[in-house]
């Protein structure tokens, strides 16, 4: 008889479903996983489970360990902690950080895991995937010492990035969100906090990710002559008006991208993916990052937890997914 797993597979657009799965016997270079833990990314996950990727980004935004195709059927996701079962030595037993959708075990190549270092609790470290967006976004933003810097959108993304910037020495980092609950977050971040119509402006750097067309306008909004926006908003199959008019032109602004699908040109050339990421994970031992985390489930439980992330009636940062031990024959 094959082994089996669990996994959640959206069906189509706001419809999911848990399905069984075969699981392939491991080849040499290969892990079997055990899942401990998953995380849903509000943004990605949820814009995905409406169906909202663009034809045009369908490749683009494949996880790494996809299956299926948007709109769907498709198994997506990407925040996974699990444990080695089976595989080399030198990871049995290892609490591993993986790329990989909600599934309760899995095989991927061996290289395709990331230990977790001893200092970090497996609960915490799904939020690998995110603190490594904010690495990224950090190594694109280049701020430099004294720098005063927002950050609109207190998402996951948003607050991981905050908590990267209030590290540096002698900046002012302000985080600014239209939800005044968001503040709490901040102070556990050790960041300040501000709504949008009392942010600080002047600011020589503004990293936009609400992920709305009003956050972007503040963004800009908020800069010195010749600062600069790092957008790292998603907006999907959406259009978004820009004011591109005004002073924009006379005050110098930059508005630049950044996306973790690739490593900062300013790192580029000396760090991997995995570099990234190891660094990411070793950040993960401040338990500030506890804060991220705003909820928990069952797995069994996701066919209904989506649709309330996505619709907003489950407000979340990153949303945590528990698993039992079974789920593999």
């Amino acid at each position: 008889m094959p082994r089996v797993a669990r996994a959640f597979w959206l069906n189509a657009p706001g419809k999911g479903e848990i399905r069984t799965v075969e699981l392939p016997r491991p080849g040499p270079d290969e892990v079997l996983v055990r899942t401990l833990c998953s995380g849903v990314s509000r943004g990605t996950e949820t814009l995905v489970f409406r169906g909202g990727v663009p034809r045009s980004q369908y490749d683009t935004m494949r996880a790494p360990f996809q299956d299926g195709d948007f709109p769907g059927p498709v198994k997506y996701g990407y925040l996974n902690v699990g444990v080695v079962e089976e595989g080399p030595r030198r990871l049995l037993g290892r609490t591993v950080f993986c790329l990989y959708p909600h599934q309760t075990h899995y095989v991927v190549p061996a290289d395709a895991v990331t230990p977790v270092p001893d200092t970090v609790p497996a609960p915490r470290a799904v939020l690998a995937g995110t603190v490594e967006t904010a690495v990224n976004a950090v190594w694109d933003a280049a701020p430099l010492l004294g720098d005063r810097i927002a950050v609109v959108g207190a998402g996951m993304v948003g607050c991981g990035v905050a908590a990267l910037l209030a590290r540096f020495p002698a900046v002012r980092v302000q985080l600014v969100d239209a939800d005044p609950a968001r503040a709490a977050v901040a102070e556990a971040l050790g960041v300040g906090f501000a709504l949008p119509e009392d942010a600080l402006g002047e600011c020589d750097l503004v990293v936009h990710a609400s992920a709305t067309e009003e956050g972007l306008a503040r963004a800009l909004e908020l800069l010195a002559p010749e600062g600069t926006v790092i957008e790292l908003s998603w907006y999907g199959d959406r259009r978004v008006s820009l004011p591109l008019g005004e002073s924009f032109h006379s005050r110098r602004l930059v508005v630049r991208s950044s996306q973790v699908g690739a490593v900062s040109p300013a790192r580029r050339a000396r760090r991997t993916f995995a570099d990234r990421l190891a660094v990411a994970l070793d950040l993960l031992a401040d338990p500030a990052f506890d804060a991220l985390v705003t909820g928990e489930s069952d797995f069994e439980d996701l066919p209904r937890v989506l649709p309330r992330l996505a619709g907003g009636d489950l407000p979340a940062l990153c949303h945590r997914i528990r698993y039992s031990a079974g789920g593999s024959t």
